[in-house]
């Protein structure tokens, strides 16, 4: 058994992949018991020839590259990277648009994992390409956050809701971090199933945290004097259609940890939103036109994929 599956997918970024690999091979110690589980989850072809040539020439054989022969999506790739990883401690899921800042950082987490017992996530304080603060907590997905939203809530239960653009100086348990960086106690991660891949994009690590929490009692914790940079939308852009994506998933979330009138109430509430929004700004009316047909996932990216040759 090794300590940490580093998992990184690839989807037509390449030249952001191959600085990720590079960015954790030079911040941490030959010594560490670490692989690199690239998964190209079926980029164009030109994209991973070049990819699949970068990662060679490292010359490194704790990297290993994978390709999928369909867009998974982001827990679907993060899954298939498990799927081929060694016997492992934890695991650490970490966007290929992210860059290593603190020297031996995945020891560190390891170190904090083995002192927290209660801990089954954790992640460093992200930064922005300017290595300035960014956003690294938040709150579960849940009507309330969607209707009354963060910055009131932060406000009328400042305990649950804790504060989510300050400087921390200790580790801090949380709702949940963001997926950029997820590392994670593997044995944890396998009781539950790991991701759920009935989403395609966002909220898997709102639900994934949420799961832990509820099913093993284990918490996520924020660990500020460790650090990374991450480029944001670099490996998925903003369109409509991601947009509609993110809705979508986030629709499927409040539906399974909240029920069905939730899920109404909160679909109703983005019907009305979205109407009046589309008159302003058009191409939320594809959006629109989702929900009203009740933004399901038989709308999903996920069943637009297309099987490709390896």
């Amino acid at each position: 058994m090794i300590d940490i599956s580093c998992i990184i997918i690839n989807y037509n970024t390449s030249n952001y992949t191959t600085e990720a690999v590079k960015s954790i091979l030079d911040f941490h110690e030959n010594d560490l018991s670490l692989e690199i589980i690239v998964v190209d989850n079926c980029s164009k072809i030109e994209d991973y020839l070049l990819l699949k040539k970068s990662l060679e020439q490292l010359n490194n054989n704790k990297v290993k590259l994978y390709r999928s022969r369909i867009n998974t999506g982001f827990g679907g790739g993060n899954m298939y990277g498990v799927l081929q990883a060694s016997s492992s401690k934890y695991y650490a899921f970490i966007n290929n648009d992210t860059l290593q800042v603190s020297k031996n950082c995945l020891s560190r987490l390891k170190e904090f994992m083995l002192n927290t017992p209660d801990a089954a996530v954790c992640s460093p304080q992200m930064l922005d390409q300017h290595k300035n603060f960014s956003v690294t907590i938040d709150h579960f997905s849940s009507l309330k956050r969607e209707i009354i939203k963060r910055p009131l809530l932060e406000k009328l239960n400042p305990k649950k809701y804790l504060n989510r653009k300050i400087t921390y100086t200790k580790p801090t348990a949380v709702h949940y971090v963001q997926g950029s960086f997820l590392f994670v106690d593997a044995k944890e991660f396998d009781a539950i199933g790991g991701f759920d891949t009935n989403i395609f994009l966002y909220y898997e690590e709102s639900d994934l945290c949420l799961r832990l929490l509820k099913e093993r009692g284990k918490k996520t914790y924020l660990v500020p004097d460790l650090e990374y940079i991450h480029y944001k939308n670099a490996s998925t852009p903003r369109t409509a259609l991601s947009k509609t994506e993110m809705k979508i998933s986030l629709l499927y979330t409040i539906k399974k940890h909240y029920g069905y009138f939730a899920h109404q109430l909160l679909l109703n509430h983005l019907r009305v939103k979205y109407f009046f929004s589309s008159i302003v700004k058009p191409k939320h009316f594809y959006l629109f036109k989702v929900l009203l047909k009740g933004g399901g996932l038989n709308h999903s990216l996920k069943l637009k994929q297309k099987i490709e040759e390896l």
